[in-house]
């Protein structure tokens, strides 16, 4: 008999956790999970999944108008946030399901319960007081919004896990951040028929992607009618007596909205676990401090996704999981790879980006080739609309490899994915023009920009 109640106990049912959990248990260990609240994590049950039915939700208005142009004539239309809300509710019903019946179907024990360590190998179910012992324990607990509690008032805001779940839908909503989550629902209400402001305190929105992508998605969404106001901070939240929210800036502005969303950041998800009483070492955010293998200090405990604060993305926490399992139970330890991660703002338009930005591959790289195109996509001839798409490759003009590509328009996240592959497997710009195109596509454009728009020669446009 083992001395030990379980070969692996995971604390936390998200995608991360629930992923090594069934592989585990699969290969016949003795698998243990925790959940406190829904399997599925935020990816499935207030975060990627719920947030892009509502990104779906809310182009249907410039489909319909869009459809003009093609001599369609649609009728009078209306919107019912209830309806949307118990939708989105069944189908995240139907996945977490799935995700139990995963887990019960490779023979892991389900434990509804919070649970936190008491030492290097044992966990306290906390809803029975019971405490087991494992040989391995993997930390699975993800993130929660950054509250911003220095900010007066903020209890009086939303952030989004609640937006999620709101009993009516507000006519004006202030947005707090410049990141995903705050320009994902910015265009999310707008697209709604909310009246949408957003604030950041940055010069420009989305701070870590190519300033084309930026700049061109700013000024996308002020052209629908999105106020965005950068250099700003919210200084106090305060409710007026007509009940609705007044949000004063620093700049001595006093905006009036019937919501307030602070989108402004996250933070590991590590209040009250018990790290300390096990001896696992944090960082400045609260996040595990893990090695290469996603093992912390503390030889028999593991975390792996957002708790790390490494790449704070679903199909991240998935592959790190699938790494541990190689790792523990087929002696091949494997560490994650987190170079060239594809991702996606699935903003109106998308961005859809891969590798480094121009100005990241500037600081690296002596000397680059920038190839960029920028159009009307085909679907606006007929419809009248104005944004445009965006496409941009950053090559390294010694080698002719391609260091970054970036897409602002329709589905660029879906192109996002397959270049994630061509990047990954070293393709140069040559592999690229010597490809033929598909026509007539947007994407045939990452194929014929045959000559550079311009060089970046030792951090400067030449």
């Amino acid at each position: 008999m083992s001395e030990f109640d379980f070969d692996l106990f995971v604390i936390g049912g998200g995608s991360g956790g629930v992923r090594a959990a069934r592989l585990a248990a699969g290969l016949g260990k003795r698998v243990a999970i925790a959940e406190e609240y829904r399997f599925g994590g935020t990816c499935v049950i207030r975060g990627c999944v719920p947030k892009k039915l509502f990104v779906y939700a809310s182009q249907f208005n410039e489909h319909f108008e869009d459809a003009h142009g093609y001599g369609f004539r649609v009728g009078e239309t209306s919107f019912d946030w209830p309806t949307l809300i118990a939708n989105k509710d069944r189908e995240i019903d139907r996945l977490e399901g799935l995700y139990r019946h995963g887990l019960e179907n490779a023979g892991a024990e389900i434990i509804a319960s919070r649970a936190e360590l008491t030492g290097p190998n044992s966990v306290l179910i906390k809803a029975t007081g019971q405490e087991v012992t494992a040989r391995h324990i993997l930390i699975a607990v993800g993130g929660k919004p950054n509250p911003h509690a220095s900010l007066p008032g903020h209890e009086l805001c939303i952030h989004s896990n609640e937006a999620f779940h709101l009993e009516a839908l507000p006519k004006a909503i202030l947005i707090a951040g410049g990141g995903y989550i705050a320009v994902e629902f910015a265009n999310i209400f707008h697209g709604l028929g909310v009246d949408t402001t957003l604030i950041y305190r940055g010069k420009e929105i989305l701070s870590r992607f190519d300033m084309d992508m930026r700049r061109g998605l700013h000024s996308a969404m002020e052209e629908k009618g999105i106020r965005i106001l950068c250099h700003e901070v919210f200084s106090k939240i305060e409710r007026g007596p007509d009940g609705r929210l007044v949000a004063h800036t620093s700049n001595g502005k006093a905006l009036v909205a019937d919501q307030v969303m602070l989108a402004l950041g996250r933070d590991p998800n590590t209040d009250g676990l018990g790290l300390k009483a096990a001896g696992v070492e944090t960082g400045h955010k609260g996040e595990i401090i893990v090695d290469e293998y996603s093992r912390t200090n503390v030889e028999s405990i593991y975390a792996v996704g957002d708790v790390t604060n490494r790449v704070e993305l679903t199909p991240v926490a998935i592959h790190e999981a699938m790494c541990l399992i190689d790792t523990l139970y087929h002696d091949r330890p494997t560490s994650p790879d987190h170079d060239l991660i594809a991702t996606a703002v699935f903003s109106q338009p998308e961005i859809g980006t891969v590798g480094l930005s121009e100005d990241e591959a500037s600081s690296r790289y002596d000397e680059l080739e920038i190839y960029r195109a920028e159009f009307r996509p085909m679907k606006a001839t007929l419809s009248g609309r104005k944004e445009k798409t965006v496409m941009k490759l950053v090559v390294n003009a010694e080698d002719r490899k391609v260091l970054g590509a970036h897409i602002l328009g329709h589905d660029a996240g879906e192109l996002a994915q397959i270049l994630g592959i061509v990047l990954k497997a070293g393709c140069t710009k040559d592999d690229f023009d010597r490809t033929m195109a598909v026509h007539p596509t947007a994407s045939e454009e990452l194929v014929t920009m045959y000559k550079p728009s311009y060089r970046v020669k030792n951090g400067e446009r030449v």
